[in-house]
């Protein structure tokens, strides 16, 4: 018995020997080889245009050992836009306002979730009406340019902003006065006076732009509706993504944050990297203005989220609450002092 007991445990011992040099063998599963980004219009997408121009991502990813990684970047106009780029998996990341996120990850149930914050900045809803006064104003044959109606981040601070003045049961009053335009085209519809759009909620470099015409006033600050600064922009990314190319997702972040860095040190440079890379018609000294506004933070810590996902799910735009800022976003931003 002790004989057979102790050829039994041979016979294991060599199985495993053999299991273990079968795994050690076959090659671990290769990450993506090619990274798709997409981002939109405005000194909100910053960080994404520094890494594309300076290729940080390319960077981080030899570092990471994964070789040449190939990265491409589509610009893209409106949240509804990216999160269809998303769904469809035409990319791998998209970058928006809160709100989409919220969205996309209530009818994903958890499947996509923010990698960070890009920037927090407030959005101002300007007006070349002279009796347009404050939101009350505005009437029937009025239109209120945003990104893209309802779901927008700006869509989701007009129902706020509507909700605080009217009532909360009257959080949709205005929604159908919004129509979808890209920041670019709303401008210069708001600039025209020639156009139905009467107001336009929209972010920089944008809203500096039109207040730079006398016509142009302001008649709503979002840090005025969320109670103080909140994110503007996230990037999103799929658990699927996250999950499978865990050192490729990494250097994404890396290069994001070494983006980010890169802004807050080197204000002038980055203004002119945006400037060539937009194709902007605004001076430079405008932009470096604009950028160094003390209202705005490029930052990876989300702040004010649960206030957008709160009024979301009370007005049923989503299904599911989310317990916390935290359940919107991947691990490696969820030690950072949030909100």
């Amino acid at each position: 018995m002790k004989q057979s007991t102790q050829k039994y445990s041979s016979v294991v011992s060599m199985v495993l020997a053999f299991l273990l040099m079968l795994a050690a063998a076959v090659p671990a599963v290769a990450e993506v080889k090619e990274i798709r980004l997409a981002k939109q219009y405005g000194l909100g997408y910053l960080p994404l245009i520094i890494m594309e121009e300076q290729r940080l991502i390319e960077k981080h990813a030899r570092v990471a050992g994964l070789g040449d990684v190939k990265v491409t970047w589509a610009t893209l106009g409106g949240g509804s836009a990216m999160n269809d780029a998303l769904l469809s998996n035409s990319v791998d990341y998209i970058s928006s306002g809160v709100a989409p996120l919220v969205v996309l990850w209530d009818k994903s149930k958890g499947a996509v979730k923010g990698v960070s914050a890009l920037i927090s900045t407030p959005n101002y809803l300007n007006t070349n009406k002279p009796a347009v006064k404050s939101i009350r104003d505005f009437t029937d044959r009025d239109r209120i340019a945003l990104p893209a109606v309802k779901v927008s981040i700006q869509a989701i601070i007009l129902q706020m902003a509507a909700a605080k003045e009217f009532g909360p049961d009257n959080f949709a009053r205005l929604d159908k006065l919004t129509v979808t335009m890209k920041h670019p085209d709303a401008m210069a519809a708001l600039l025209s006076g020639k156009s139905e759009v009467t107001g336009h909620l929209t972010s920089p470099p944008f809203m500096f732009q039109e207040l730079d015409d006398k016509r142009i006033r302001t008649v709503l600050n979002s840090y005025d509706i969320l109670g103080g600064p909140h994110t503007f922009n996230v990037i999103t990314t799929t658990k699927a993504f996250h999950d499978n190319n865990p050192k490729t997702y990494a250097a994404v972040f890396a290069a994001l944050e070494e983006a980010i860095a890169y802004i807050n040190k080197n204000k002038r440079p980055a203004a002119e990297i945006y400037q060539k890379a937009s194709k902007t018609r605004e001076s430079l000294d405008d932009l470096i203005r604009e950028i160094s506004q003390p209202s705005l933070s490029y930052t990876t810590t989300p702040l004010n989220v649960a206030k957008f996902s709160n009024f979301m799910y009370k007005t049923g735009t989503i299904k599911t609450k989310p317990n916390s800022w935290k359940d919107l976003f991947f691990s490696n931003v969820h030690g950072k002092q949030g909100s």
